[in-house]
């Protein structure tokens, strides 16, 4: 499919179907390992057969071209069945986080007007109450545990188990023709205000996806990718499955992250390549030095947010791997990326990530917050992105899709500023930037800052309203397992590290924070949890600390 050899020729190898390019990839290599998941594994022809068993059951219970379908699960191999097998249709995937509750639940089913969902045996109580709650739900399917235990479908009306009706389909007949901007998946973003929003993914931001995955990486078949993100993520969508089916490796899979099993599950799967989200590198590096710290098969990883040059050297060494960070979300799978063995920038996301095949065209620019307009280089703005794997809009949602989506640039939200030479340096999300007498403070300038005390596991910095107008800065604070640290320690801390104006006022000691599912924490959560977030606080001020 792809003319990497001949790129000025032929079709355009990222437009193609999720069900085609899986196609190429069985073809080329059948009878390879594909997928490691729940102590099972899985050849590229298993997969595929398995898609199009599912896909034939869904035909089978009239789900077709366009219909949603909602997947309630943890990571297991009905996730991939059901995936694959909806794409196999051109009918569209919506996973769904399994913390929600019956109501978020019920938004998702009812937002995305789904007729059926498949959920797992231990989610069935909320799927059930969500379920009353979504009119447009017609068929519901049960995953039972991986230990085979039956399903117990006397508490459970009305659902139908997803092995039995797999093993009751017949085989799909033909293929149906599905185009490459049809909507593969709704992945409802974890929304930081409001509702969640739900970005339609196509087939062909998959393929791009997997494509450009596999390229950045330099992956090969021998190549093992691990992953312990979960499957309603888009990053194990976008980068880990895609790009282990591009580059015809195998994927390793486990079900959630774990400080503590973290290496030996990497050394078990003799990972290769190991992709990261948010706070896990640095809860990582706090685990206590072993001596068989470098002794595992990772020659890469890959994530975001970018790293000091110190922290970067540090953990390369201690664990003799190497890491690129890169800027990415769910609305587009080509944002920046560091290239292997070429030059970094201390505290920059890499330069605009670039298709093997060079009519692929990324552009990143920098745009007035107000306007909207292009600025020059070196000032802060707004992130924006304009390629062929961007998102065609929200799930009915035309106010924001207009708001996003502007002239084919996707504005982002985030905030940030390019160099001369192109590389993207991360400010902050637009709405968490802190205004405190006349200066604008990044809450993830702070943040990293407080991440670097040897004795803080994470933290996340807010606005909180001062008594003199504008904002004050206020730090919830998680300390590591076992450690100690007073606020007047990360107070001084940071007045080592930053500006006076910087410097928390206020901070909370917590034993946990509020999350996403990319392990974000929800500021949102932390602003509600009371009407005066400075009560009970301590406060730098009250307790007569000088900054200056």
């Amino acid at each position: 499919m792809s003319n990497h050899n001949n790129p000025g020729q032929g079709p355009l190898p990222w437009e193609s179907s999720l069900g085609d390019f899986f196609e190429l990839a069985v073809e080329k290599s059948p009878d390879k390992e594909f997928v490691e998941i729940s102590g099972q594994e899985f050849t590229y022809r298993q997969v595929h057969e398995k898609a199009q068993q599912t896909a034939s059951m869904f035909l089978g219970i009239g789900v077709s071209h366009g219909d949603r379908v909602c997947l309630f699960m943890p990571n297991c191999p009905e996730y991939l069945f059901c995936w694959f097998g909806l794409s196999i249709l051109g009918a569209i995937g919506v996973p769904v986080n399994t913390a929600y509750k019956r109501d978020e639940m019920a938004f998702i089913l009812n937002d995305s007007e789904a007729k059926a969902m498949v959920a797992h045996q231990s989610l069935a109580t909320v799927a059930q109450e969500a379920a009353i709650l979504a009119p447009s739900v017609e068929h519901k399917l049960l995953v039972a545990d991986v230990d085979g235990s039956a399903v117990d479908e006397q508490n459970i009306s009305g659902w139908t188990g997803f092995s039995q009706a797999l093993d009751q389909a017949a085989v799909l007949a033909s293929r149906p023709e599905v185009a490459p901007d049809s909507v593969c998946m709704l992945v409802y973003t974890s929304g930081t205000t409001g509702n969640p929003k739900g970005v339609m993914v196509t087939h062909k931001m998959y393929v791009a996806a997997g494509q450009g995955f596999a390229s950045w990486t330099r992956a090969k078949p021998e190549d093992r990718f691990f992953t312990c993100l979960p499957f309603y993520h888009a990053n194990i969508q976008y980068y880990s499955t895609m790009g282990a089916m591009a580059a015809g490796a195998t994927l390793v899979i486990a079900d959630r992250f774990s400080a503590s099993r973290f290496w030996d599950q990497v050394r078990e799967a003799k990972a290769t390549v190991v992709n990261f989200i948010g706070m896990m590198m640095p809860v990582l590096a706090k685990n206590d030095e072993s001596p068989d710290d470098n002794e595992n098969t990772v020659r890469l990883f890959y994530g975001s947010p970018s790293f000091s040059p110190e922290f970067l050297a540090s953990f390369q060494e201690r664990f003799g791997t190497d890491i690129i960070v890169g800027f990415g979300m769910t609305e587009t799978c080509y944002g920046t990326i560091e290239v292997i063995g070429q030059e970094r920038r201390s505290g920059s996301s890499g330069l605009a990530r670039q298709h093997p095949d060079p009519r692929f065209v990324n552009e990143i620019r920098i745009s007035d917050q107000e306007s909207g307009e292009p600025i020059g280089t070196g000032i802060v703005g707004e992130i924006t992105i304009k390629n062929p794997a961007t998102m065609p809009g929200y799930w009915r949602n035309e106010e924001q899709t207009q708001f996003s989506l502007r002239d084919g640039w996707l504005y982002t939200g985030d905030l940030g500023w390019l160099d001369d030479d192109g590389f993207l340096y991360f400010v902050d999300r637009k709405k968490d930037i802190i205004r405190r007498r006349g200066e604008n403070i990044s809450s993830q300038e702070v943040e990293d800052v407080i991440k670097r005390h040897p004795n803080v596991l994470d933290c996340a910095v807010v606005a909180v309203p001062s008594e003199l107008g504008e904002d004050e800065v206020k730090a919830y604070v998680l300390p590591r397992q076992g450690a100690v640290v007073s606020p007047e320690d990360v107070v001084h801390w940071c007045a080592d590290n930053l500006a006076y104006f910087k410097v928390p006022r206020y901070l909370e000691m917590r034993e946990d924070l509020p999350r996403t599912p990319s392990l974000r924490v929800r500021k949102d959560l932390l602003r509600q949890e009371r009407e005066d977030p400075t009560e009970g606080c301590f406060d730098r001020e009250a307790a007569g600390i000088k900054l200056r």
